[in-house]
């Protein structure tokens, strides 16, 4: 694998780190923030959703800056949404500066993930572009993890811990932006969008040093061909795109169904359930932390090997089995299985809808559609994770717990339905064949 190409895609992904760190960061703080200024449950569940409701937004604008604009300075402006978030998170003095402050730090989260995947796949040759998309994945969940550990960390320090854990993140927030100054622009924006032939070529040529002039050219070729046929130089919403679109729609909400972000960002709170105090509570979210990772590496190693439908049907099955069973220990009074079966269901996420969700979703659309496609899956991701991160101290609060968890398997029962029926395979496949198997032509 090219080396360049490898630091570009690390480089681009580590938008997935902030993106980690910002969102489940808050897990170690919303306590302390519900009692310090009196929150009730439902506005405390607004303030814990707060970050996710920029992300919505943040979602739906960001293929327009990512079009308009290109990737790069995209992908440069997140960086500094990030920075800002963080500190006026850090320094709120009541509950509406810290909403609109974790607002501000989840326009970058929705923008990126928007903007990174698809920048990845631009520029990642196709044998590798699982495993290098992928790497947005990977640095959420490391970021997830450094949240758990750096909030066990400062949990003793004092009153004032909740501010350093959510503040600490604009340090990654400007090394990030830093990065992104030297990236190259995506070749397929170039080409496809702003016209720019010579600019793309180059671009190529830093990708694919070993490629002849004749190779590069046909592949510029190919791409402009690609997007000026019907499908891609139409408009979106059209029943030539029908298959794509579900398809984002669909992979979307299975993630947000699962109960993911709701285990995440409430992990301790969920351990608590279970009969352990609150400092141990903490530590076993580290856990979950260090588990998404190993399994993460998993998923990346065989995402480009058994392709990205097989991985979903893994991630389905683990679903089902490790829900299942936290649903029956809480029916039962079992909790001494919570936190294996907690930790079982992680690694299914890691390995199924975690390592593929992003990958996939960038590679379905068109080169001229992508950054709308992208933002359709990105903008449906969201939206039920922000609702469900809004109702579920109220779920929690009004139904027991295994009710809940029950709920989430059914899910994932209608979701390895789709992956049986719907869901094609892309491994492999260069983007401008992806779109003629999916019969757009």
């Amino acid at each position: 694998m090219n080396g360049r190409i490898f630091f570009w895609s690390l480089t681009s992904a580590l938008a997935g780190f902030l993106f980690g760190f910002d969102t489940v960061v808050i897990s170690g703080a919303e306590k302390t923030i519900q009692a310090l200024w009196g929150l009730s449950p439902g506005l405390h569940g607004i303030a814990m959703a707060s970050a996710l409701y920029g992300t919505v937004v943040g979602s739906l604008l960001g293929g327009w800056p990512a079009d308009r604009f290109g990737r790069k300075a995209t992908l440069l402006w997140i960086g500094i949404l990030y920075f800002v978030g963080a500190v006026a998170s850090g320094l709120a003095t009541n509950v509406t500066m810290f909403l609109v402050a974790r607002v501000i730090g989840g326009l970058g989260i929705g923008i990126s993930t928007v903007v990174a995947p698809m920048y990845i796949s631009e520029i990642a040759p196709a044998r590798h572009r699982g495993r290098l998309a992928g790497m947005f994945q990977f640095n959420i969940v490391f970021g997830i993890l450094i949240a758990f550990v750096s909030n066990a960390l400062l949990a003793g320090i004092g009153a004032n811990a909740w501010r350093w854990m959510l503040g600490v993140a604009a340090f990654p927030s400007l090394l990030y932006a830093a990065f992104c100054i030297g990236l190259p622009e995506s070749p397929r924006w170039l080409l496809s969008r702003k016209g720019d032939r010579e600019g793309g070529l180059e671009v190529l040529r830093r990708i694919e040093p070993e490629a002849s002039p004749a190779e590069l050219t046909a592949e510029a070729d190919a791409i402009i061909a690609a997007s000026t046929e019907k499908a891609s130089s139409g408009h979106f919403w059209t029943m030539r795109l029908r298959k794509p679109i579900l398809l984002a729609i669909l992979i979307a909400f299975f993630n947000q169904m699962s109960g993911i972000n709701a285990i995440l960002y409430f992990a301790p709170r969920i351990f608590e359930l279970t009969g352990l105090g609150a400092k141990a509570a903490l530590l076993q979210s580290i856990g979950i932390g260090v588990t998404n990772l190993v399994f993460t590496f998993v998923g990346l190693w065989l995402i480009d090997r058994l392709g990205r439908r097989t991985l979903l049907y893994i991630g389905s099955f683990g679903y089902i089995a490790s829900l299942g069973l936290v649903a029956w220990a809480f029916f039962n009074n079992h909790f001494s299985i919570v936190p294996v079966c907690i930790f079982a269901f992680i690694a299914a996420h890691a390995v199924g809808q975690g390592a593929v969700i992003w990958v996939f979703i960038s590679e379905i659309f068109p080169n001229r559609h992508r950054a709308e496609g992208q933002t359709l899956g990105s903008f449906t991701h969201w939206i039920f994770a922000a609702a469900l991160t809004t109702f579920f101290p109220r779920m929690v609060a009004s139904f027991a717990p295994g009710y809940v968890f029950s709920f989430f398997a059914s899910m994932m029962v209608l979701q390895l339905v789709w992956v049986k029926t719907m869901v094609p395979e892309t491994k492999g496949v260069p983007l401008e064949q992806i779109q003629k198997q999916l019969g757009i032509e």
